[in-house]
């Protein structure tokens, strides 16, 4: 049974994954390079379909392939894209609303707050699901992601 713990660790390995692309780029490293082995590791666009869906994404809304998912991260292909990867976010926080934990699968719902290097916070809520992989590791295959309702 995939734990509490396990999707929670997986959660803070993303938040880590997105400041350390940003970090990257600010510093003039290879953020590209970085970003491709933490979608690699993270997402599991190699076993199969995932369901990506951006926050910051209008025009071409879904990401099937992981060029789509770097584009989103670190701009490239797709046109709308600003990076979201390498804005440069201090900090990410998730406050999972609930799970649903199973023995290969788990879904997790709720709020997540980047922080950047000002302090100012941006709210977005999420779903992800992920997938247990060959080696036991949990991997991203559904992420939906969107800004708060605003009416």
């Amino acid at each position: 049974m995939i734990t509490r713990d396990e999707v929670e660790a997986a959660q803070q390995a993303w938040g880590d994954g997105v400041i350390a692309i940003g970090k990257a780029y600010a510093d003039g490293g290879d953020y590209r390079a970085l970003a491709l082995e933490t979608i690699d590791r993270l997402y599991g666009y190699d076993l199969g379909p995932v369901l990506f869906k951006p926050t910051w994404a209008m025009q071409t809304q879904f990401r099937p392939t992981r060029e789509d998912a770097l584009s989103y991260f670190v701009k490239g292909h797709i046109d709308e894209d600003r990076g979201f990867a390498i804005a440069g976010w201090a900090k990410v926080r998730f406050d999972n609303h609930n799970m649903i934990l199973g023995e290969e699968t788990a879904l997790a719902m709720g709020n997540y707050v980047f922080t950047d290097a000002d302090g100012t916070e941006l709210k977005a809520e999420y779903s992800f699901g992920y997938m247990r992989d060959a080696n036991r590791a949990l991997r991203i295959i559904l992420q939906h992601s969107s800004a708060p309702f605003a009416g």
